[in-house]
């Protein structure tokens, strides 16, 4: 039976392998797409509409636990790079 993870974005949840992992480097979002980065991890559906509704809830520093603010530009170019191709 596969994990099942919550995105919160849409806080649906969902197989853990139709979701992508994301961790916060520094002060920045990074996709961690093959899941084995270190640290706390959060789920996201890889879609722009989960990602602007996490973003809109401030669920990136609740779910990471990281109460600095967090650069999502290359993760937000990262899911429209994922939704064009």
């Amino acid at each position: 039976m596969e994990a099942v993870r919550t995105c919160i974005g849409c806080r649906s949840r969902a197989p853990r392998s139709s979701l992508l992992r994301v961790v916060a480097r520094e002060s920045e979002l990074v996709a961690d797409e093959t899941a084995t980065l270190p640290g706390r991890g959060s789920w996201l559906h890889p879609s722009i509409t989960c990602f602007h509704a996490a973003v809109k809830r401030h669920a990136f520093g609740r779910a990471l636990r990281v109460s600095r603010p967090l650069d999502a530009t290359q993760l937000e170019n990262r899911l429209n790079w994922l939704m064009d191709n």
